[in-house]
């Protein structure tokens, strides 16, 4: 039987972020989610041009808001439609730390069907996240067979 990694190599795209109060962000960022800043590209008034971060092995990346350009923040149009994922050691460590740093709950934090032990958070800036703690290896028959049941139970109310 395999060991479960509680924080499994990242797959697929790199988020980047736009956000009023980009350099606000990168120091609550650092302070909330552990991130680190791979590389930060100031302009010469000081805003944030480009940031890259990394929680764990996932990195995202960011830049303040320009109306000018089209770069709008989820604080200008209203809201965001996407979340971003990481996984941490702790996500209720974490997640904790979020909530009393004034971020939002958008989903409570749970054991998910999936195999992941995660909730849902709005951050200050607007942007949503998911942070997860991986918690079993399912197969696929495994993971339909919790979907249904889940879905038998909760209907659309199930998960993320």
């Amino acid at each position: 039987m395999s060991q479960t990694t509680a924080v499994p190599p990242p797959i697929g795209a790199i988020p980047y972020l736009t956000i009023r109060g980009a350099a606000d962000a990168i120091a609550f960022y650092q302070r909330i989610f552990g991130a680190e800043v791979v590389e930060r590209l100031d302009d010469p008034a000081g805003a944030v041009v480009h940031c890259q971060l990394r929680v764990g092995p996932a990195s995202f990346m960011l830049t303040e808001e320009r109306p000018e350009m089209g770069a709008l923040s989820p604080l200008t149009v209203g809201g965001t439609s996407t979340a971003v994922t990481f996984y941490v050691p702790d996500c209720d460590q974490v997640v904790q730390r979020a909530i009393e740093a004034g971020c939002k709950t958008t989903m409570p934090l749970m054991d998910q069907f999936w195999g992941d032990r995660a909730g849902g958070l709005i951050d200050p800036f607007g942007h949503s996240w998911m942070v997860a703690t991986h918690r079993e290896d399912l197969s696929s028959a495994q993971l339909q067979q919790r979907f249904q049941e889940a879905m038998a139970q909760h209907g659309a109310d199930c998960g993320g």
